[in-house]
């Protein structure tokens, strides 16, 4: 081992003593049953909350795109990259957000980087939950702009954060509308409310909410119908839109905005056409099966109301991720390896992802899963969670 690189090797001593240390896991299969070392696990683990990636439908929008198109875009969209394919896609997840436009990225966290970099540099200040995703304090802290974290889905901490800040720089505001690890829900009407009254823009992470919350899963936002006050809402295509990328939806004027200053958008290959395609045939299932989101809400529901009954905490989660909190990062380790031994993959969640103290276990419920489904996983957690005197 070269000398130079000996500090490696402690830090990761050090990361795995406190339980800290990961590996990934390699599947045979994506979706639900997982499949390890040849063995099915009933997944509870995938963000594929319709169960659409391996939907034929979404599998044949991407052959088409593929056979139109080919494989890959062959250069950024500013030079000669952008496809008919991406100018549809756009124009169509606009519409299905109630929104005049629409911008693909390469992923969700280089959407976010892109954005927050292109809205808020030196001198602007940027007000973030302090719960928000990595990819949104990644992009916070690249932008240059002061950041100040608000209290967790606490409007009045953010209008106290807002009157303390100086009439100088612009101001944006950031939240998710589903938090991606407590499973929780912003108060958005709130949210909006403050920002409005403090001339601050206002971006919102749809990430978890697309597909699963509002008309035909176009999110709280649209829910709400919000589209007014919320300047820019964020979308991921891998989660339950079953496929890969991101999309914000804006004004045209934002959209132009971006076009000519995110970053990452300006110096990435364009989005491949088999994603678009993929997400394209998702949003058109959508469409004609509104209540597919619903139907994933209520065996999440189901799965909140054994674990109570267990004892199991599951903090304030109300969406169709529910975590398990134990606290302890090794407890939530061992008991992610019980709940493997009896056939169901639910990863432990621990720090920096969740604060300290917090470790978990992170159930995401799909249209995958069958109410048979949600009583073996609540009867081995509540196996699981016993050994380790959680309850």
């Amino acid at each position: 081992m070269p000398r130079a690189e000996s500090w490696i090797v402690e830090e990761l001593a050090k990361r795995r003593e406190a339980g800290l240390e990961r590996a990934p896991i390699v599947f045979q299969c994506a979706g639900s049953p997982a499949v390890h070392n040849g063995r099915r696990l009933i997944n509870f683990s995938s963000n594929d909350y319709l169960g659409l990636a391996g939907d034929p439908r979404v599998i044949e929008g991407a052959i088409l795109a593929l056979r139109e198109y080919g494989a890959g875009s062959t250069a950024s969209r500013l030079v000669a990259g952008t496809l008919a394919c991406h100018r549809d896609f756009e124009r169509k997840i606009a519409t299905f957000k109630g929104y005049e436009a629409g911008l693909l990225f390469g992923s969700g966290y280089s959407a976010n980087l892109g954005i927050m970099t292109a809205l808020a540099g030196r001198g602007d200040h940027l007000f973030l939950d302090r719960l928000a995703h990595a990819s949104l304090v990644d992009a916070a802290v690249l932008s240059r702009a002061s950041l100040h974290r608000f209290h967790h889905n606490d409007p009045e901490d953010l209008e106290s954060l807002l009157k303390r800040c100086g009439p100088a720089g612009r101001r944006l505001v950031v939240t998710e509308s589903v938090f991606s690890m407590d499973g929780d829900i912003a108060p958005l009407e709130s949210i909006c409310r403050v920002a409005a009254e403090r001339d601050a823009m206002l971006m919102v992470d749809e990430a978890h909410a697309t597909g699963i919350f509002g008309p035909c899963g176009a999110g709280l936002v649209k829910g709400h119908g919000l589209q007014e006050q919320v300047n820019l809402s964020m979308s991921t295509l891998g989660k339950a839109l079953g496929s890969y990328g991101g999309c914000v939806c804006c004004s045209e004027n934002i959209r132009q905005w971006l076009v000519n200053q995110a970053r990452s958008f300006i110096y990435s290959t364009a989005v491949s056409p088999a994603i678009v395609g993929a997400a394209s045939a998702a949003l058109d299932i959508l469409a004609v099966n509104p209540a597919l989101g619903s139907s994933v809400l209520a065996l999440a529901e189901r799965l909140r109301g054994l674990f109570h009954a267990g004892g199991l905490h599951t903090g304030n989660s109300a969406s169709q991720i529910v975590p398990v909190i134990v606290r302890d990062n090794h407890r939530a380790v061992r008991m992610q390896q019980q709940l493997m031994d009896e056939g169901v993959l639910a990863v432990a969640i621990r720090p920096p992802t969740v604060p300290a103290g917090t470790a978990r276990l992170r159930f995401s419920v799909t249209a995958s899963h069958s109410d048979e489904d949600i009583a073996y996983v609540a009867d081995a957690c509540l196996r699981a969670a016993r050994r380790e005197g959680v309850v």
